[in-house]
């Protein structure tokens, strides 16, 4: 079986985002970028797959800049087998992102299609399951345990009454959770090993896909700032501000 991976290309979590003065989008000048969690979680679980036998081969497709190839190798150094970019300038929405990630599906013809249930930049969580839709696959999202077995998938995923298995016809499309691993790190000697693994890159127009976005932005604004807190000599003076400023309590 063949797991086809898509992973994106996002600002690393552990920097602060800076809004830009003008309020059109978030500043990425020298910002540090890193792979997706989210999809980290998946290249690690297509790997697991692959060390216990159940698939033969794990390929890597991120869709954007040259820039991507960053995230691509580094999930080649993390065991994937080869990697596919495909190219374009442009910023698109879930519904572009699903529409190319078909055709490199009908290209590939996967058993399997493993991706992050959302991006920690969009958080749309829309891109799985438009895929799945456009691919006419079965889908098992926000998944936290997963089996393989004969040409069947087992799928636990968290809902609100508790857990839920689903048992899914291969191929399939499956968005990971958080609790669904922990990703390895990326050893010295496979780094170097990644950088001759085979990356293919794809134009995107190539597709036929029309890339016009449907969504616009209008405007974006960081958090609005909390106002410092104040300190109190003591419970009563807490119940009053609580009742009669904060109206929390009557």
């Amino acid at each position: 079986m063949k797991i086809l991976v898509p992973v994106k290309r996002v600002v690393d979590y552990n920097v602060k985002v800076r809004v830009k003065a003008d309020e059109s989008g978030v500043d990425l000048t020298n910002a540090k970028m890193a792979m997706n969690p989210f999809c980290e979680i998946a290249v690690e679980e297509a790997i697991r797959l692959k060390e216990k036998g159940m698939a033969a081969e794990v390929v890597v497709v991120s869709i954007g800049t040259k820039a991507c190839h960053e995230q691509i190798r580094t999930a080649l150094a993390l065991g994937a087998d080869r990697g596919i970019h495909v190219n374009t300038e442009l910023s698109l929405d879930s519904l572009q992102v699903a529409k190319l990630l078909n055709k490199v599906v009908e290209k590939e013809q996967p058993g399997l299609v493993i991706l992050g249930k959302q991006s920690i930049d969009s958080d749309n969580n829309q891109t799985g399951q438009m895929l799945a839709a456009l691919a006419d696959m079965p889908q098992g999202t926000f998944a936290s345990e997963v089996s393989v077995e004969n040409d069947q998938i087992s799928v636990t995923r968290e809902v609100d009454g508790g857990l839920q298995t689903l048992r899914l016809n291969l191929p399939a499309v499956v968005t990971t959770d958080l609790r669904l691993n922990e990703p390895r790190y990326a050893t010295l000697p496979n780094i170097m090993k990644a950088k001759r693994k085979p990356l293919d890159t794809i134009e995107a127009d190539e597709f036929g896909v029309s890339l016009e976005s449907k969504v616009k932005t209008i405007k974006v604004t960081p958090p609005a700032q909390r106002s410092a807190g104040i300190k109190v000599a003591d419970v009563a003076e807490l119940v009053d501000k609580l009742k009669n400023e904060a109206k929390v309590i009557s």
